[in-house]
């Protein structure tokens, strides 16, 4: 049987590959990994926590049910941000948390992600242990009986509530005369987003997308379908929208204008903003190999560290935690803001981004219109296998024809040809100061990759 743990924990369609016999199994298997680190008597205690699906309900009521039978108690968080859970389990001191959420996915998916007791995404090697057991030992595991069955406590509102007064705690300005659109992406955030904003009794808060109905989640809003969010912040006359994804550990941003405001342009500002403040350890930003060279620019100009990582905000967060960086992200708006939080957390990214903005007294188009985006193309090709995929991406030719196109870009752009973790894809991913210039190039590789394919 395959790996059950991808990068971001377990995910698939609902019924469909993730049903509730599979979390009743991670539940069990859960409880009795983390049984082996306790005194004996004693019960792992864990806390699980969901976004908006329909299906939330049905995977949470099944691993509940898991981790009981083998005899951990279990705090029931309730509806709460992904980033939320992970607070809440150093804050209660869990010896884990568990989320149900799919992050932007359509809602037909959902997931089964795990954090250890300090709030970091579960070690490969203890997730290794929960598949050995879910896979291949789980009718020897025995159940416990008695006394010994573990205890469910629903503990929702408190826990959210000290949450948000941590989110609330990390910054010092009264945001005082801002007006903000937020767009909830009918998720996680539908349920914390406006009792934080309103902490603030000076800043105009207006909230959309936030009446989720189990199947509208991530459904033309949030941070995946940003447009209308944008047209509303220009029509509105609003200094910044903010957009969350489903289970609100990512957020982008539109300027007034309505331009995008994305991850890499987050880290830009905010990465200055750090360093004159005396905070930027190691003079560093952390990204991923996707950030736009743009963002490579801006760094350089003003004398800033950028180190990249592979893709993933599991690699960004090794990197940091190993060299003592406080900042880092992705593109795609999964910031880390490490002095704050152990894992992405949209809503403290929004905080971040509206303290900076308060203090800088600019355009949000001034702030973070200063990292500029160069035109991006990004073409996924089809290949047979992984097999594929290894001999392809090893090939002297494509090793070749990158370096000639290199050449015509003469510094001026970027070329990132990689294999998919996930799927029999090839993608080729292009930079340049044209859009025509990057299309081009893109295709040419593209093209090339396709013919020695067949």
């Amino acid at each position: 049987m395959g790996k059950l743990f991808g990068t971001d924990g377990i995910r698939g369609v609902v019924n469909a590959g993730l049903d509730a016999d599979l979390a009743y199994k991670v539940g069990l298997a859960t409880a009795v990994v983390l049984a082996k680190g306790k005194q004996a008597g004693e019960k792992p205690l864990v806390t699980i926590g969901k976004d908006t699906r329909i299906s939330g309900d049905l995977l949470k009521g099944s691993l509940i049910s898991g981790l009981c039978t083998a005899g951990a108690d279990v705090l029931d968080l309730g509806t709460i941000p992904t980033p939320g859970v992970a607070w809440v389990t150093v804050d209660r001191k869990a010896d884990a948390g568990i989320v149900i959420s799919a992050s932007h996915n359509p809602f037909e998916h959902n997931g089964i992600k795990i954090f250890n007791g300090q709030g970091f995404k579960l070690s490969d090697e203890l997730e290794e242990k929960i598949e050995d057991i879910v896979l291949f030992s789980y009718n020897n595991i025995p159940r416990k009986t008695h006394g010994e069955i573990g205890r469910v406590s629903y503990v929702a509102p408190s826990a959210s509530e000290d949450y948000i007064d941590h989110l609330a705690g990390t910054i010092s300005s009264n945001l005082a005369g801002m007006r903000i659109l937020v767009d909830c992406a009918n998720g996680a955030a539908s349920a914390t987003a406006a009792r934080l904003f309103d902490r603030f009794a000076d800043l105009s808060t207006d909230v959309i997308n936030a009446d989720p109905n189990g199947v509208n989640i991530n459904d033309r809003c949030g941070s995946t379908h940003i447009d209308a969010l944008s047209a509303m912040v220009k029509a509105g006359g609003y200094d910044i929208g903010i957009a969350f994804d489903g289970d609100a550990d990512r957020c982008l941003a539109v300027d007034e204008l309505g331009n995008l405001i994305d991850g890499d342009q987050i880290m830009a500002a905010c990465g200055v903003d750090l360093r004159e403040r005396g905070k930027l350890s190691g003079n560093t930003v952390v990204a991923t190999v996707m950030s736009n060279i743009g963002l490579h620019t801006f760094m350089r100009e003003h004398h800033l560290n950028l180190e990249c990582t592979n893709v993933g905000d599991r690699n960004v967060l090794e990197c940091m935690l190993e060299k003592g960086y406080v900042i880092g992200g992705e593109q795609s708006g999964h910031m880390i803001f490490l002095d704050h939080a152990t894992t992405g957390d949209g809503e403290l990214t929004a905080l971040q981004i509206l303290d900076l903005l308060f203090r800088s007294g600019k355009t949000a188009s001034d702030l973070f219109g200063r990292c500029k985006r160069y035109p991006q193309v990004l073409i996924n090709v089809p290949v047979a296998d992984a097999d594929a995929k290894q001999r392809i991406m090893s090939a002297d030719w494509l090793t070749q024809a990158i370096q000639e196109q290199e050449g015509y870009l003469n510094g001026d752009g970027r070329i990132l040809v990689r294999p998919s973790g996930t799927e029999a894809l090839i993608r080729v991913m292009v930079e340049a100061k044209k859009d025509q210039a990057a299309l081009k190039i893109a295709q040419e590789l593209a093209n090339l990759i396709k013919s020695e394919n067949h």
